[in-house]
């Protein structure tokens, strides 16, 4: 274990998830908001093995829990200080969201809050960060969340795309069976994700004889520029390595495994980020980089099957 760099207990990480469900403005809206958080629900709990406890829901309805500037703050203030760098954030906004010119918002119950402003109550995070924002007029919110260890999905490519979205109810549906699963290893992925309800969303409109008036975009290298599932760039090689379910055999009690898994995950991130960065090496450089990383890769699966 000490020759592949892995230490002799590593504690497990967390995964915590927030979904904010915002003002609906009509009982047609609630009641639309109401499955799609009901749908992210439990594909959150029954297929994605979530702690109930560490998913926390905001929404319309009056009360403690209701989707307000205040609350949203208080709940990433306290998750800000609990999570380490080890853990995982979900966030994601279902509801209305507006441009006005200068600044993007999300619609809450009581004032809204613009993207410096979600950017502001971030600040600080040390958790993986994946945040997903599914209202219309929401790329500036890429632009401003965009960062280190951050993944950040828009359900439009610019502020003038401000119909109400249709990207909320493919995204979410697509951790609920293994539909997205692209490359048939019984996971779905955030890039699968993302590119299964990208993909929908542009079916949905061409079924309708329609232009689509949304195109969603992700960041995952903090460049905030972002592209479309089927566009050129950068991004998504990080998405593509990153999962929402707990790595098989995560929830064993070998602590070297599990930190055996984690090592394996780093890697495979690495070598994604390698490839992305190719075209601005030169070729032996990169081959030797490659090489150096499958090798220590193979390694590590190989010291995990023989503990699995």
């Amino acid at each position: 274990m000490l020759a592949l760099g892995i230490p002799g207990a590593v504690s497990g990480a967390d995964r915590h998830a927030l979904i904010v469900c915002g003002a609906a403005g009509g009982e047609k809206y609630a009641a639309e908001y109401q499955k799609l958080r009901s749908t992210l629900l439990t594909a959150l709990r029954d297929r994605l093995a979530f702690d109930a406890g560490r998913i926390t829901v905001l929404s319309e309805a009056p009360g403690p829990d209701v989707a307000s500037r205040e609350n949203v703050r208080r709940v990433v203030g306290a998750l800000r200080q609990q999570l380490g760098a080890d853990d995982l954030l979900l966030i994601v906004l279902i509801g209305h969201g507006t441009f006005d010119g200068t600044s993007a918002k999300f619609n809450l119950v009581g004032p809204d809050m613009d993207a410096k402003e979600w950017k502001q109550s971030l600040d600080g995070l040390a958790a993986r960060l994946i945040f997903v924002d599914t209202t219309g007029s929401s790329f500036p919110f890429l632009q401003e969340l965009s960062g280190k260890r951050r993944i950040v999905i828009t359900a439009t490519d610019s502020p003038g795309q401000g119909y109400d979205t249709v990207f909320p109810q493919f995204f979410a549906s697509a951790f609920d069976g293994l539909a997205a699963d692209a490359d048939k290893d019984g996971r779905v992925s955030l890039w699968e994700a993302f590119s299964h309800a990208s993909q929908s969303v542009q079916r949905w409109f061409e079924q309708r004889g329609q232009l689509s008036t949304e195109r969603a975009v992700i960041d995952d290298n903090g460049d905030g520029v972002g592209k479309e599932a089927l566009g050129a760039g950068p991004d998504g090689s990080v998405a593509r390595t990153v999962f929402l379910d707990p790595e098989p055999g995560a929830g064993g009690a070998d602590a070297v495994l599990a930190g055996l898994q984690r090592r394996r995950q780093a890697v495979t991130e690495e070598i994604e980020g390698l490839k992305a960065r190719k075209g601005s090496m030169k070729p032996d450089q990169y081959e030797s980089e490659l090489e150096r990383l499958a090798v220590e890769l193979a390694r590590i699966s190989r010291v995990i099957r023989e503990r699995s």
